[in-house]
């Protein structure tokens, strides 16, 4: 029953990673139109439209890194990890992906927003300063989680040496 649930999550895991890696080169296409429509316009046209393209972009990145982390983890691997580093690692290289294309649409916001009216440009802030606590965060539990494989390691270790050798 085990392995037909494992099968099961598997499928599901790749059929919405490959519907979130279509959505991704959707999203791809329509901002290369945008840009393409944008160049063709008058310059003084032209801004506030890359700056779109540059968002969608940012997203069918973003979108299309957590489908490879779907298909990566869930789909090849399997659910469990096989060390406490690699779930660190997987881990901070996902959050990582996330927090760059909040960055980045946080810095579009800006400069769109920003010119328009400057009052807007506090939910912009917001979402940098959410981006920053989202690093200090990550920093954090990598810090945590750091601590804790070092100590497991150790214990790890004074097992091996005290448990018997078997002879070959």
């Amino acid at each position: 029953m085990t392995n037909v649930m494992e099968f099961v999550s598997r499928g599901v895991f790749g059929i919405a990673s490959v519907v979130l890696m279509l959505i991704a080169l959707a999203l791809s296409f329509y901002s290369a139109s945008q840009i393409v429509a944008a160049l063709a316009s008058p310059w003084s046209d032209a801004g506030p439209a890359l700056l779109g393209a540059i968002g969608y972009v940012v997203i069918a990145m973003a979108v299309f890194d957590v489908a490879k982390y779907f298909v990566e983890e869930e789909v090849i691997r399997g659910r469990e990890m096989r060390l406490a580093s690699e779930a660190r690692r997987s881990l901070t290289k996902f959050m990582s992906t996330i927090v760059i294309a909040v960055f980045i649409e946080a810095l579009v916001m800006v400069f769109r927003e920003g010119s328009q009216d400057i009052a807007m440009v506090l939910y912009p802030a917001a979402i940098l300063f959410m981006g920053i606590l989202t690093i200090l965060g990550l920093g954090v539990y990598q810090r945590l989680s750091a601590d804790v494989e070092s100590q497991v390691d150790e214990k790890d270790k004074v097992h091996e040496r005290a448990a018997p050798k078997s002879k070959n």
